[in-house]
């Protein structure tokens, strides 16, 4: 089609003359060319870079997490990954630019709260990303449209997700891990991380379950059974006692499951675990069912016999009716629970085993409860969580038929009652023991420590003791507590064999930039050696120095970086 112009022209070189200047005349003309320099202005010295609020990395945000342990350290290693990459983690909500909410999805009040949230920070015009078995269940809930979200199993993704939120686009990422048709446990284990407790390292040990409980919303959401290696998770536990933490939680949907589905077992990976536990630190175990710990309880003894292991076990029982067991498909029976009960606290003297109940689930009677009752009343057990039952919304519990409101109100009422009847810890007053301190009380006006049986001691709150196992005499009991007073000629101990790290500080971000590549010349193969530039580290040799991956990696990688 011509254009306005009256003449077309045919080809560029048509708008050369023979009157204009040839290439070497151009050429010569420059020679005679002085450039002169233009004086900078003192302001253009001292401006300050206007950043765009929306150039991902600068913004600020809050978190938030319900539930479990195991929701506690996937909110830790978002955290970690956001703060690595240059988002300024805050714990003030209302000067956040993004809201990242980590959901429970195991009661409706939690739900309840986490869907609060979400509306609360939309009136606030808040970015919103969400996170956790809430979404990962139900993604097309109605109060979700349209907001970004992230798998259980995609939290090393959470800078991409939040990096699109944060442009004002919807990003999901609910896809889960597989290596060669496997499901994986989850997200690498050496990720960077936030702990909320830079003296407590929460290690997921697995994820998913072999249970198919009828009123469980979280099956939904984590899955089957998927396992960590063993040498990932103990390289886990080194590098966090080369960062300060002198206490290791395990954790998972269920840790008496674990390496069922890669050929081990929990009582071989623990055996592993204390081997690299420095003397004073200890481990405490997370929740086990009954079905998977019984084969394993003579294993399972000695272990929590072992100093540097709590003797401490969260097993749930959630009914002592074998009618109700069944109908919850819970996979025992209440002699099940009864032998591991009575077994560990006869070769574990001492032992503190906590438990769950469910009070009023479908078709359960007078004679049901009254059974559960009486199992409380038995072992008068020291740690109990009560649960009236809610029905979730998915599951085939929802569809039974559901026992009176007025009915699980009272029963609820009723275990309360007799959980608070008696005094589980009178009986320490007077005893001499060994704490270690990890915590600050609600009130601040104490430090809580925790004796060889995970029971919460109160200590005098001096900086000196944080971190420290001391010993201590025990001169008062409580409901859920004991208060110590310090020996005076003991000193206290130190079993972190380096200094920790400042809350709120980054772990793991060496592994992290060897990972990725440090300066562009580092790599981490899946092979016994670690390359950094054209150099190489054996992990087996660095075994054998007895310093761990982790500080070998960052000399190392600091030799390398002083080189390029």
């Amino acid at each position: 089609m011509p254009s306005s112009c009256d003449s077309l022209i045919e080809d560029i070189e048509d708008m050369v003359s023979s009157s204009d200047p040839t290439p070497h005349e151009r050429q010569s003309a420059r020679k005679s060319i002085i450039p002169r320099s233009r004086k900078k202005k003192e302001l253009l010295i001292n401006e300050e870079l206007q950043a765009d609020s929306l150039i991902p990395g600068t913004q600020k945000i809050w978190m938030r997490t319900w539930g479990c342990s195991h929701n506690n350290s996937d909110g830790e290693y978002m955290a970690g990954q956001l703060a690595a990459s240059g988002y300024k983690m805050t714990d003030d909500p209302t000067e956040a630019d993004l809201w990242l909410l980590n959901s429970c999805t195991v009661k409706n009040p939690a739900e309840d709260h986490f869907r609060n949230s979400i509306k609360k920070a939309q009136e606030q015009q808040k970015k919103v990303v969400v996170a956790g078995c809430v979404p990962q269940a139900q993604p097309r809930m109605d109060y979700l449209k349209g907001l970004s979200i992230i798998g259980v199993q995609q939290i090393d993704r959470v800078v991409e997700v939040v990096d699109e939120a944060v442009k004002g686009h919807s990003v999901r990422l609910l896809g889960q891990k597989k290596d060669g048709g496997r499901r994986l446990g989850g997200a690498r284990l050496d990720l960077p991380k936030i702990r909320r407790n830079p003296l407590i390292e929460i290690i997921s040990i697995n994820t998913g379950c072999l249970n198919a409980c009828t009123y469980c919303k979280t099956k939904h959401a984590r899955g089957d059974l998927a396992s960590y290696p063993i040498e990932e998770l103990v390289e886990r536990a080194r590098q966090s006692f080369q960062e300060g933490v002198c206490e290791i939680w395990l954790t998972s949907e269920d840790t008496g499951a674990y390496g069922r589905d890669i050929g081990t077992d929990l009582p071989t990976l623990l055996w592993r675990l204390v081997e690299v536990i420095p003397e004073g630190a200890m481990l405490r175990l997370g929740m086990t069912n009954p079905p998977y710990i019984l084969e394993h309880l003579e294993e399972m003894a000695k272990i929590l016999n072992h100093p540097r292991v709590y003797a401490f076990l969260h097993v749930p029982v959630q009914s002592a009716s074998d009618s109700v067991l069944m109908d919850m498909k819970r996979e025992y029976c209440a002699d099940d629970f009864k032998r591991v009960v009575d077994f560990l606290k006869e070769r574990v003297p001492g032992i503190t085993i906590a438990t769950d109940i469910i009070c009023g689930f479908p078709g359960e009677t007078e004679e049901d409860f009254q059974e559960t009752i009486d199992l409380v009343k038995c072992y008068r057990f020291p740690s109990l969580f009560i649960n009236q039952f809610y029905p979730r919304p998915g599951t085939p519990a929802a569809k039974m038929e559901q026992v009176p409101a007025h009915v699980k109100k009272q029963r609820t009422k009723e275990l309360s009652h007799l959980f608070h009847s008696y005094n589980p810890y009178d009986h320490k007053v007077g005893e001499r023991q060994h704490v270690l301190v990890t915590e600050e009380s609600f009130d601040a006006q104490y430090y809580v420590a925790h004796n060889k049986f995970y029971e919460q001691v109160l200590v005098p709150k001096r900086a000196e003791f944080k971190g420290k196992m001391i010993e201590v005499d025990i001169y008062e009991a409580g409901k859920h507590f004991l208060r110590g007073q310090p020996v005076e000629d003991s000193k206290p101990f130190t079993p972190s064999i380096a200094a920790p790290l400042r809350k709120g500080e980054v772990s793991g971000l060496m592994q992290e930039q060897i990972a990725n590549g440090i300066q562009g010349h580092a790599a981490m193969p899946s092979s016994s050696v670690l390359l950094i530039g054209s150099y190489s580290l054996d992990r087996e040799a660095v075994k054998k120095l007895g310093i761990g991956l982790a500080l070998a990696a960052a000399v190392l990688a600091f030799i390398v970086e002083k080189l390029f």
